[in-house]
């Protein structure tokens, strides 16, 4: 397994298979339509155009074992330096340390990109992201009871937080 940085052109395709298998499957993506590659364009380009990083992680064939991204936490300026982040395995990709191998990655990159805390917003049913969160210095911050609604039932989101060092002189404005 190595990284890259994802482009539209290489990676769009499989993004959104590993997107919509999540929404269409699970709790960890609180969508309820399959996204389109369309869609997956203008993503891509708002990632680029706020410089925020869309790390993949491949096998040595160039297959998109799985991704992680981060963006904007809330839009407010004081929010400058928090993010919220993302991270998906592909299916068949999982247990393999994959997400593990993606979210340190992420916090390396959100300390270059002098950031001071990443925010994870998991449902609190994905006990594996719970723990891998954890593992990696994340702490439990809070729980919204009831916040999303997904295959018949009412769902839980927990916010997990991990403060990093950085940056080393923060400003205002």
């Amino acid at each position: 397994m190595h990284f890259v940085a994802c482009t539209a052109e290489e990676h769009a395709a499989a993004l959104l298979d590993i997107l919509n298998h999540e929404i269409l499957t699970s709790t960890s993506l609180y969508d309820y339509r399959p996204r389109t590659l369309a869609s997956m364009q203008s993503w891509f380009e708002a990632k680029r155009a706020a410089g925020r990083p869309l790390i993949g992680a491949v096998d040595d064939a160039g297959r998109l074992l799985g991704f992680a991204s981060y963006g904007t936490f809330r839009s407010l300026p004081a929010y400058k330096y928090t993010a919220e982040h993302s991270i998906y395995v592909h299916p068949d990709c999982r247990s393999r340390g994959v997400g593990r191998a993606l979210l340190t990655r992420l916090i390396e990159a959100a300390r270059d990109q002098q950031l001071h805390l990443l925010v994870g917003v998991i449902d609190m049913a994905n006990s594996a992201s719970i723990a891998l969160h954890e593992s990696l210095g994340f702490t439990h911050a809070g729980t919204l009871s009831q916040a999303g609604f997904k295959f018949g039932h009412w769902l839980d989101v927990g916010f997990f937080q991990r403060t990093l060092d950085t940056p080393a002189h923060p400003v205002d404005g």
